[in-house]
């Protein structure tokens, strides 16, 4: 199994263009898409059917597709991380091995929508056992926001996570900077094995300063050259540099994570897209809705100065 310094770097997680009524996966943009943010330099992998790319409204057959076409347009070496979203512990393992057959190199499993009522440790560690029983591939973990409820995992159950077989990293996503802290000192401390993946858009300046060992987040899919810079920065040690650069991340991390409902987030990264000339329209698959034109224009003015900063190493 790889080691903790494969899953360094930045990773962009994909979003996944649908026809203009979101019924059916836009194959030819989606192609594109993958292409683009895979050669971008610096970009170490994707994230395939994540939150970004809708994982929770894709049929079975839909996120195998979308796999294989990743594989077959990106660069060899781009790591391709395939989301798991199941509330069904045996259909997570169905999407897994299908995983492993379309040709994803590690899996990313996040909890169930469910467990944000409420959940239990042995739920929680019987899902990512079953779901990864067959593929055997490494596996990230998925800490969610804190005000996720069981989704946010405790200290406790993050320790006997990251002992699991196959576990290589945690995509960091507390959303909070004192609890990325302390699960990156958990993690250190049980598990050094494991990376901590900063996913925290809103705040990843402050997650590369406090430490990380790579970065899995979807803003990187409309600005990756961005996150690639701020990333270099703070691992050169170049404290001004990424404070200069952070200022040009933060209002378009706003604008698309800090916006409510922050589960609108994929149709805001869609409207970016569009707005950037890269997708022909902006549709998700419903229910969620197209951003209206009021937030359309607030996310334009945004990308506009994101995509308006310059490196000055």
């Amino acid at each position: 199994m790889k080691g903790l310094h494969h899953y360094q770097g930045v990773y962009a997680a994909t979003v996944c263009p649908m026809d203009e009524s979101g019924r059916h996966i836009d194959e030819t943009n989606l192609i594109a898409h993958l292409k683009r943010i895979s050669h971008v330099p610096g970009i170490r992998g994707l994230l395939i059917n994540g939150h970004a790319g809708e994982n929770f409204a894709l049929t079975l057959e839909e996120k195998r597709r979308v796999i294989t076409l990743a594989r077959q347009v990106c660069p060899p070496e781009t790591v391709l991380v395939a989301g798991l979203n199941a509330e069904d512990s045996y259909d997570a393992q169905a999407q897994a091995d299908d995983a492993k057959a379309a040709g994803a190199d590690a899996l990313l499993l996040f909890p169930p929508y469910s467990w944000s009522l409420s959940t239990d440790e042995k739920t929680v560690l019987n899902h990512h056992r079953i779901a990864n029983v067959n593929a055997c591939l490494p596996m990230m973990l998925y800490q969610a926001g804190v005000s996720c409820g069981g989704m946010a995992y405790s200290p406790n159950l993050l320790r006997q996570l990251v002992c699991l077989p196959h576990v290589v990293a945690v995509k960091e996503g507390s959303w909070e900077t004192a609890t990325y802290e302390a699960n990156l000192r958990l993690v250190r401390e049980v598990a050094p094995h494991v990376a901590v993946m900063a996913s925290g858009d809103e705040h990843l300046l402050t997650c590369f300063t406090l430490g990380t060992d790579g970065s899995l987040v979807s803003l990187a899919a409309v600005v990756p050259e961005l996150v690639v810079a701020l990333y270099n920065a703070v691992q050169e040690k170049n404290l001004e540099e990424a404070q200069r650069l952070h200022q040009f991340v933060y209002p378009l991390a706003k604008e698309i994570y800090g916006t409510w409902p922050g589960t609108h987030a994929n149709a805001r990264l869609k409207a970016c897209l569009y707005l950037a000339g890269h997708l022909p329209h902006a549709m998700p698959r419903p229910p969620v809705p197209a951003v209206d034109d009021e937030q359309r224009e607030r996310l334009a003015a945004a990308l506009t100065f994101a995509q308006s900063f310059t490196v000055t190493s």
